[in-house]
């Protein structure tokens, strides 16, 4: 099995939220993607900054990352978008099996 990946991107409204999911899925670089309202806080332009935000968590394998990682900056409205992934250890055999089967690397 391919190292499985949770990808993470968050975005400031829910339609870009919608938008972005469904087109990675859409294009098979994820098996599935979940949308949660979350309030953000963050330092940008020497000023704390205080906003309501979308995390997307996108599933995925390591060989389609960096097609992954290539689309997000492409489809993402923000100047510095938060992307970052982390490698998911004791996935449940038939689910990573599911995942890998959903997501094909890039030819």
């Amino acid at each position: 099995m391919n190292k499985l990946l949770a990808v993470t991107t968050t975005i400031g409204s829910l339609e870009e939220a919608q938008k972005l999911a469904s087109t990675l899925v859409g294009q098979k670089l994820v098996a599935c993607a979940q949308i949660s309202a979350i309030e953000s806080f963050y330092h940008w332009e020497d000023a704390v900054q205080h906003d309501k935000e979308f995390r997307v968590v996108l599933k995925t394998t390591d060989a389609c990352y960096p097609a992954l990682e290539a689309a997000i900056r492409a489809l993402h409205p923000y100047e510095l978008p938060a992307i970052f992934a982390v490698a998911l250890e004791h996935v449940y055999a038939p689910y990573g099996d599911w995942v890998e089967a959903n997501c094909c690397p890039p030819t």
